[in-house]
């Protein structure tokens, strides 16, 4: 997928216009977001598991070397291989050099938002191998030639009647010629195509939700069982992770699972939760005969040296665009890379460029409703103010933007002045939006009431209804 993250504004626009996407981003509020809450009163511990997560995490990322080795040496014991990519154009050649030393032809694809951030499929499909995407969301959006939108649920912009179309146009040929409507008819009917897909794979791929060191494990959770059939099926399987995914003990992956599900959909733990150690032993009844695990920097190594470390403690629950309001609205896509809402805002600069995605950093109204359901507690808001200001320091911004901050600047140091200016100007603006209760058009904020109403202020600032209600209670 290639960036179009400069284009964020067009796409915010775009995306507000599509009443198919509205609909499906309600689905959030009344699914996800609700799931979450359901779970976070119902386990009493939830914010001392937060607390040790996020001890966990940052020990493991002060020891990253140490970890990384040592799940390395423990891969190794167990008769796997382990490939180091600081690029995802290394990590792009590593994964066609192992396919084509296996002499394959068909690769099967567990869901994998590195895969993705790689660019996997389009780089196997160049090199002549036929590559298919095994988890439900995806292989919908294989069919459609689309990005994902979550990182969760990368369908849920589709509706259910694109879907049908979708699955009629492409397996029409494979015998299913009638439409299918219902949801379980339509599960039904990709589990029968993707069925032979797996019993024909020479190479299964997938990610990895957390590489313990202790053991040389990789977890991954899916609630289809897609990824237990891409790692075991195929005479060949891949791993691909980034570098931040290894975690010291089985202890402390549990501990995160614990967390992961809950933050995501709503669920206790994900409907398959899987541990792989290695290629097939001598006893067991299946797995692969070659396994091969692909570990990626792009960039975290400078993350992890920078200001912008604790980013490198998610986990992929996508809580933060769960309950981020600009997400709620936009979707996805209009991101215009892998990692959409605010992990996305932080993630895509470093990952792409801030010159290609300056405006992510800015598409966040700092409310902090994502730091505050973040799982391991990153402190997004104050990463996405430190990314605005390597952009004011480069010189990225507009010449318009920086006179307006520092004209506000030079005002907001001087309070007196600064009151005597807000407080008629509240005044003025809270009688002229009276009548209507906000303004449909207001000079200098068109990007706010091209879409919705500015609420008019109650009258006053809020230095000066607190320092009334100082002097109500002398």
């Amino acid at each position: 997928m290639q960036p179009n993250s400069r284009h964020f504004q067009a796409n915010a626009e775009s995306a507000l216009r599509e009443p198919n996407l509205q609909s499906a981003l309600k689905q959030l509020e009344s699914g996800f977001v609700a799931g979450r809450q359901r779970c976070y009163d119902a386990l009493p511990e939830f914010e001392a598991l937060r607390d040790r997560a996020k001890e966990v995490l940052d020990h493991t990322l002060d020891n990253l070397d140490a970890y990384l080795l040592e799940y390395e040496a423990r891969v190794l014991e167990s008769g796997g291989l382990v490939h180091w990519a600081s690029t995802p154009a290394e990590a792009r050649e590593i994964v066609i050099r192992i396919c084509r030393d296996a002499e394959a032809k068909t690769v099967i694809r567990g869901k994998s938002m590195i895969g993705e951030e790689i660019g996997i499929n389009d780089a196997l499909e160049a090199s002549g191998f036929e590559v298919t995407e095994t988890d439900l969301g995806e292989y919908i959006l294989q069919l459609g030639k689309e990005p994902p939108s979550h990182i969760v649920a990368p369908a849920i912009h589709k509706t259910k009647d694109e879907i049908s179309d979708l699955f009629l146009e492409h397996h029409r040929d494979l015998g299913f010629t009638q439409r299918q409507t219902e949801r379980s008819a339509l599960v039904n009917e990709a589990r029968q195509v993707l069925r032979e897909k797996f019993l024909a794979a020479d190479v299964g791929m997938t990610g990895a939700n957390f590489l313990i060191a202790e053991t040389g494990s990789n977890v991954i959770v899916t609630n289809e069982g897609n990824g237990d059939l891409s790692s075991t099926l195929p005479r060949v399987q891949i791993v691909t992770a980034a570098i931040d995914k290894v975690v010291p003990t089985l202890e402390d992956a549990s501990l995160l699972l614990r967390l992961l599900g809950r933050s995501a959909t709503g669920q206790e733990i994900t409907a398959y939760t899987t541990f792989t150690t290695g290629p097939r032993r001598e006893r067991d009844a299946d797995g692969p005969g070659e396994y091969h695990v692909v570990l990626i920097d792009n960039h975290r190594s400078e993350m992890l040296g920078s200001e912008l470390r604790p980013m490198l403690r998610c986990i992929r629950c996508g809580a933060c665009m769960n309950h981020c309001p600009v997400y709620g609205r936009v979707g996805g896509h209009a991101y215009g890379w892998v990692y959409p809402g605010p992990m996305g805002s932080v993630l895509t600069p470093l990952m792409v460029g801030l010159d290609e995605a300056g405006h992510l950093p800015n598409a966040c109204t700092l409310n902090g409703r994502c730091e505050t359901v973040c799982p391991v507690k990153i402190p997004l808001p104050r990463l996405l103010r430190s990314l605005r200001s390597r952009q004011h320091l480069q010189r990225q911004n507009s010449s318009l933007a920086r006179i307006a901050l520092a004209l506000w600047s030079w005002v907001a140091l001087r309070p007196r002045l600064y009151q005597l200016l807000t407080r008629p100007a509240m005044a003025l603006l809270s009688r002229l939006g009276a009548r209507n209760g906000g303004f449909k058009r207001m000079p200098l904020a068109s990007g706010w009431t091209r879409v919705r109403d500015l609420p008019a202020p109650q009258g006053s600032t809020f230095q000066a209804r607190w320092q009334q209600q100082q002097r109500e209670r002398k």
